[in-house]
């Protein structure tokens, strides 16, 4: 491996340490995801796992106030050796999550005033747990700071695969929504919790950089919006179509994402070495990697298209109606996957991106509200597909301009020490 370096340009054992531990973890948990996936398409109906699914995007858009951003401002401060981070980090999380439970309880109460008990009850029991179980998950990104690569994947299978089968028992022998709910917030919950404590005995120093939880707030603060707004897709699929046109949709995208989680690891690996590395070195590789994996994209979405059909004949035979919106959200693969690679370089550089630039994640949001309000009504699910198409194209430009900027910033940077 060191041998092939010279070619490679990368730390060929570092990669395949973590990767191989990355990867175990992430095929033991796609493998989980999926079988779940055929639990839920066989054993529960459409409306339920609808509704269970707008339920789920609705309180996704409340734990944006638990201040995800927090997440890359304690990889990037543990990579760097300030480990104390970690304990004010989730404290902050905690803090900020409790107004999130606040307006799970508000909508609880909406939905109770507008005789709707069942939505009542559903966001009732997640407003119990939408303080905790985000912010405690926040031990990966401890793990993945330190390079810790095979105690996050262990963390992570285990977890992965306890709350499958606490999920996969409770849909053999109940499809109540209530309780399918209560399984799921509180399974994920203590697992994270557990995990949390665990992380908390590798800390090895309490050194504590204090603009960590102040570009943890701002990346929060600047995704707050974008997030929100590439949550609305299920409910406005819900408000327009219904519970089944968001079952429909969820497994549409559910190979593809499944698919693309095989190379969310990539700025997992990246970033802990891109954050010690000077900016000259990673402009040499990066558009390599840049159009390297746009290629792999291509052919990645390519080869779905064509098996696309078989894989839910097979698998999820009452959603065959799902195949087309299916193959035409693939061409997400070649629009997501080099971003996977800017954003890595991007979090290397957070602490010197100005705040303001920071913003600029908002853009991709917005072309996505545009087009899913002009579109949904006209053509429904594929409305909403080809809104999310248009914002991942959003997306690669933000990162550019993000990229390039800088690249000024520390080459400046570089003269003044000079």
């Amino acid at each position: 491996m060191r041998w092939s370096e010279k070619y490679t340009k990368t730390d060929m054992v570092y990669l395949a340490k973590g990767g191989f531990w990355l990867g175990l973890g992430q095929i033991v948990s796609s493998a989980s995801i999926f079988l779940l996936a055929i639990a839920f398409a066989n054993l529960v109906p459409k409306e339920i796992y609808g509704t269970f699914k707008y339920i789920l995007s609705l309180t996704g858009i409340f734990t944006v106030i638990t201040l995800r951003g927090m997440s890359t401002a304690v990889t990037q401060a543990v990579a760097r050796g300030y480990e104390g981070a970690l304990i004010p980090a989730v404290k902050t999380k905690i803090r900020w999550g409790l107004l999130g439970g606040l307006a799970s309880l508000i909508l609880a109460g909406y939905y109770y005033f507008q005789g709707n008990a069942a939505l009542a009850i559903s966001f009732l029991i997640a407003s119990v747990f939408l303080p905790f179980m985000d912010s405690f998950g926040i031990y990966n990104s401890f793990l993945q700071g330190k390079k810790l690569f095979s105690t996050s994947a262990i963390y992570g299978t285990a977890s992965q695969i306890l709350a499958t089968c606490a999920m996969a028992l409770n849909l053999l022998l109940t499809n109540n929504l209530f309780i399918i709910l209560l399984v799921y917030f509180s399974s994920w919950t203590i697992l994270r919790f557990a995990c949390f404590i665990l992380a908390l005995k590798k800390q090895s120093n309490q050194r504590y950089d204090t603009e960590t939880i102040s570009y943890g707030k701002h990346s929060s603060a600047v995704n707050i919006i974008d997030t929100i707004i590439g949550s609305l897709d299920n409910p406005l699929i819900f408000h327009y179509v219904g519970a089944i046109g968001v079952a429909i949709y969820s497994f549409a995208l559910a190979p593809i994402s499944l698919l693309k989680n095989f190379f969310d690891q990539i700025p997992i690996l990246a970033m802990p070495k891109l954050a010690q590395r000077p900016i000259v070195e990673i402009n040499s590789l990066l558009w390599k990697r840049f159009f390297l994996l746009f290629g792999i994209g291509v052919t990645a979405s390519l080869a779905y298209i064509l098996v696309a059909p078989y894989i839910f004949k097979i698998f999820f035979p009452r959603y065959l109606d799902a195949i087309f919106f299916s193959q035409i959200f693939s061409l997400s693969i070649p629009l997501s996957l080099p971003q996977f690679i800017l954003g890595a370089a991007i979090t290397s550089r957070l602490t010197i991106t100005p705040k303001k630039l920071l913003y600029l994640w908002n853009i991709p949001g917005i072309v996505f509200t545009v087009s899913i309000f002009i579109l949904i009504t006209k053509f429904g699910i594929l409305g909403v597909i080809i809104s999310k198409l248009l914002s991942l194209v959003a997306g690669i430009v933000v990162c550019l301009i993000l990229w390039q900027k800088i690249t000024k910033i520390e080459k400046h940077l570089n003269k003044i020490g000079n």
